[in-house]
């Protein structure tokens, strides 16, 4: 692998899941090809093709999915491009009587039909390198609350997408994902910033005391890929990383007295 390092496609790349993912890939030998909104890498390597990619826009502009596709292809050239991590994803906030047209349109471009269109135009490669995509979906795929209509809407639409790519595909590209609950990137520490109190009560709440670290979803995305490639019988799986929240119920505790 040395000799000849595999690509691994990651977007989203810049954000707290999406740095863990690079540096979990460069790590174990992998060339990366990472792609963000922003105009470069917050990490430098040799090891990583950085491509600003603005996923709104590759989902509904052809000619722009069109260039972004050649310049992977060339890229790659006779590498390998082992796998397509779906990992963006854009969270707005709304309830149903106040999300707008425009922004329920965007959450569904880049959070569901990017990674489908993307997926969809990567497959000759990812099929020729017998390799896999995992999409990042989230615990909102399931379980989820009040003003979430439109990110819990496109997870799980991302979800239901892996176990049907993964039926049509069959055994030429694994597809799987994974639905993780809170993770502790700084966006998610900054959003509790004037109420730390409240991020140690979210740790609480989960029964294995603690929300994910971005390093430990990295190693898992890594083995699930790895997994998949070695052994076939992994496919359409939706992997749960919750810290058991899951089986939670919320509802008031009755007295014990």
């Amino acid at each position: 692998m040395r000799n000849n390092k595999p690509y691994v496609l990651i977007t989203g790349a810049n954000g707290g899941i999406g740095q863990a993912l690079v540096l979990e890939f460069l790590e174990h030998g992998y060339k990366i090809i990472a792609t963000d909104i922003g105009n470069c890498s917050v990490i430098d390597s040799p090891e990583i093709h950085y491509l600003s990619m603005d996923l709104n826009q590759f989902a509904i502009d052809s000619d722009y999915a069109d260039n972004f596709i050649k310049i992977v292809q060339q890229i790659v050239d006779d590498k390998e491009l082992k796998a397509l991590i779906n990992n963006a994803a854009v969270q707005i906030l709304g309830s149903c009587e106040e999300i707008t047209r425009e922004q329920w349109q965007k959450t569904l471009n880049i959070n569901l039909s990017a990674p489908f269109f993307l997926s969809q135009a990567l497959l000759p490669l990812l099929e020729k390198a017998k390799g896999s995509i995992v999409n990042i979906s989230s615990i909102h795929a399931q379980l989820t609350k009040k003003e979430f209509v439109a990110y819990a809407t496109s997870k799980g639409a991302l979800s239901s997408l892996t176990r049907n790519m993964a039926v049509d595909l069959g055994a030429k590209v694994r597809v799987n994902a994974i639905e993780p609950a809170a993770i502790e990137t700084e966006m998610l520490k900054l959003s509790f910033a004037k109420e730390p109190e409240k991020l140690d009560q979210l740790s609480d709440f989960h029964p294995s005391g603690n929300i994910g670290k971005p390093n430990k979803l990295a190693e898992l995305v890594r083995n699930i890929l790895e997994m998949s490639i070695n052994d076939s019988f992994l496919q359409g799986s939706i992997i749960q990383f919750n810290g058991g929240i899951s089986n939670c119920l919320s509802d008031p505790d009755r007295s014990t007295s």
